[in-house]
Parts: structure tokens; sequence; C-alpha cells
């Protein structure tokens, strides 16, 4: 994937991360409890958590535009 498209990804999904409620926390398998600010944080970063979080809102989209959801 190209570093354009890969960034339009990444803003779609630290926006969507940003209408979540600050006082909600997310839990990402094993790896633990998470706020929305770390978790954009770890979007910006793009560690493993973020890549994980970016992985789970587009499996999310496909399946919307679909129809599964």
């Amino acid at each position: 994937m190209n570093e354009e498209i890969e960034e339009q990804i990444k803003k779609t999904v630290i926006a969507r991360l940003e209408v979540m409620s600050q006082d909600k926390k997310m839990s990402i398998g094993a790896s633990g409890e998470f706020s929305r600010d770390e978790l954009i944080e770890k979007v910006k970063l793009g560690d493993p958590i973020g890549r994980k979080m970016i992985q789970i809102e587009l499996d999310f989209l496909r399946s919307l535009k679909k129809g599964i959801i």
C-alpha cells in the first residue's frame, strides 16, 4: 500500500476513535485495555497495537459495506 493511502486510512481510524467517549476503554486481546487517547496515539505511531486497531476498523468497515453488519 502506498504511503498516501496508509496516511488516509490512519486519519479515518483516528477520526472514528475521536468520536468515542473519553472515559471508555477498549480491550485489544491479551495486549490489555486502552483509552481512546492511548489508541489514537498508537495509531499515529504505527506501533503493533495501532496497526491492530487499523485492521479492526478496516474489517468492520468492510463488513458494513458487504451488509454483514
